[in-house]
């Protein structure tokens, strides 16, 4: 997390959660609102990330076909009444 989501101001949200989880966690940390937002950052950094990872995938797809249709054309172009 970055200094300026550290210190970014907070606001109360409403959040349906399973209360024997709950009561867990809080035996495990002082502060459970804290401890959200840390997995919570966590948790958004991996989906970008992964998101990112599958772009770079599609797009290096894309590349490698474009380079294959350069090479050796399209084979609708065979059969193309234009």
């Amino acid at each position: 997390m970055d200094y300026a989501q550290q210190h970014a101001r907070k606001r109360a949200v409403n959040l349906t959660l399973n209360p024997v989880l709950v009561e867990q966690a809080k035996s495990y940390t002082e502060n459970l609102s804290s401890t959200v937002e840390t997995l919570l950052t966590q948790f958004i950094i991996e989906q970008q990330q992964a998101k990112q990872s599958r772009q770079r995938q599609a797009d290096a797809c894309s590349a490698q076909w474009n380079a294959f249709n350069e090479a050796g054309g399209s084979f609708a172009d065979e059969h193309s009444t234009l």
